[in-house]
Formats: structure tokens, C-alpha cells, sequence
């Protein structure tokens, strides 16, 4: 796929996801309302990796001028009582991102 489709996806995929919490939100602070509920699990699991991608390669899929309310759902989330001890770190992520891709496991057996 060539660069400016790439990017015209990822535009839709933004908008779409923007437009998910802003609908499903009703106004409140996650996915479900006032407390974090399923979706903010699924979705909020995925943050720590997202953020890996963002740094590998340089491109920012949740941000305050593209999808603003959701920049400020994942910051919301993430220093959420409930969720923020166990969120990994993101140097920690990187370093196993970073051994995977250079081949240091080997092939799967």
C-alpha cells in the first residue's frame, strides 16, 4: 500500500474510533461513562504497544489535534487507580519490541 493510502486509512481509522468515543461516551470520561468499563480494557490494553508503534516509526495515532478526545481518554485511563500499576512501561515494551525484531528469539519451534 502506498504512503498516502496508508495515511488516508489511518485518517479514517482515527476519525472512526474519535467518533466511537465520542457517541458511546455520552459526554463522560470513558468508553462506558463515568468508570471504566470493557471497551476502555480492550482499548487501553493496546496503549502501551500503540505507543511502541508511534516511537518505531515515527507516526502519532492518538494525539490533541487529531483525535483530541481520545488523547485525553488515554491519559485519563492511564492514571486511572484501577488500571495504572499494571499498564507496562514503555522503555520495557520498546526493549522486547526492539530484541523481537532483531531476531534475538530465533524462529518459533
Amino acid at each position: 500500500m502506498n504512503e498516502m493510502r496508508r495515511t488516508g486509512f489511518n485518517k479514517i481509522q482515527q476519525g472512526l474510533l474519535e467518533e466511537a468515543f465520542e457517541k458511546l461516551s455520552n459526554g463522560q470520561g470513558f468508553f462506558g461513562g463515568e468508570t471504566i468499563g470493557y471497551i476502555d480494557i480492550a482499548l487501553g490494553s493496546c496503549l502501551g504497544w500503540l505507543k511502541v508503534v508511534e516511537i518505531l516509526t515515527g507516526s502519532k495515532y492518538i494525539d490533541e489535534t487529531t483525535t483530541p478526545s481520545l488523547y485525553v481518554w488515554a491519559k485519563r485511563f492511564s492514571s486511572d487507580a484501577a488500571v495504572k500499576d499494571l499498564i507496562p512501561e514503555i522503555e520495557k515494551l520498546l526493549d522486547f519490541a526492539k530484541m523481537h525484531f532483531s531476531g534475538k528469539f530465533g524462529p518459533p519451534k
